[in-house]
C-alpha cells in the first residue's frame, strides 16, 4: 500500500506545536489593508489555533491521522 500524501497547501498554511495543537494565520490580513484599524490588523498578526471541530480534517490532510 502506498504512502499517505500530505496536502501541499495544508502543510504551507498550518504549522504543529511542541504539544501537538495546530497553529493557523488569521484571515483578512493580507490585502486591502487601508479601510481596516491599526488594531484591527495587529490582531490579526498573531497565530490562533485552529478549533475542536475543524481538528480532524487538518490531521487528516496533514497526514497525521
Amino acid at each position: 500500500m502506498p504512502k499517505m500524501k500530505t496536502n501541499s497547501g495544508a502543510k504551507k498554511r498550518f504549522a504543529l506545536t511542541g504539544s501537538g495543537k495546530i497553529k493557523r494565520k488569521h484571515a483578512f490580513k493580507s490585502h486591502i489593508l487601508t479601510k481596516k484599524t491599526k488594531k484591527q490588523k495587529r490582531n490579526l498578526t498573531h497565530m490562533g489555533l485552529i478549533s475542536d471541530a475543524d481538528k480532524r480534517g487538518v490531521k487528516a490532510l496533514l497526514g497525521l491521522r
